[in-house]
This record gives structure tokens, C-alpha cells and sequence, in this order.
């Protein structure tokens, strides 16, 4: 689904009207939630993993991720 399919347009009124700054930090808050998301799912997909084995594989999803 894309995200205009999920956005309301009272959401997307409320992006137009923010700062860049504050798109900025939204858009950094929501990258740092989905690596905290995604180091759970590891975590619970490999419990036997360090957490730098964790952290490895994070970076090198995010690295090659495709939007």
C-alpha cells in the first residue's frame, strides 16, 4: 500500500504546514523508531545474538535498504 493510500489529507496539511526543521526531526525520530523496531524483531528472531551482532545487522539492512 502506498502512503498516500494511508494519509489522510488532514495529515498531509499538517506536513505542509511544518517547518523544514521540524519535518527534519520527524523524519529522524521515525528512522531511529524503525531501527529500534527492527533490533526487537532480531532480538526475538535471534536470541542467541550479541548485541553487536544485533547492532551489525541493522546497519547493514539500513545500508542497503530500498524505499
Amino acid at each position: 500500500m502506498l502512503a498516500d493510500e494511508q494519509t489522510s489529507p488532514e495529515q498531509f496539511a499538517a506536513y505542509r504546514r511544518m517547518t523544514p526543521e521540524r519535518r527534519l526531526a520527524q523524519a529522524e525520530r521515525l528512522y531511529w523508531t524503525a531501527r529500534e523496531l527492527k533490533a526487537a524483531g532480531l532480538r526475538s528472531l535471534h536470541p542467541d545474538w550479541s548485541e553487536e551482532q544485533v547492532a551489525r545487522e541493522i546497519t547493514r539492512i539500513f545500508l542497503h535498504a530500498r524505499t
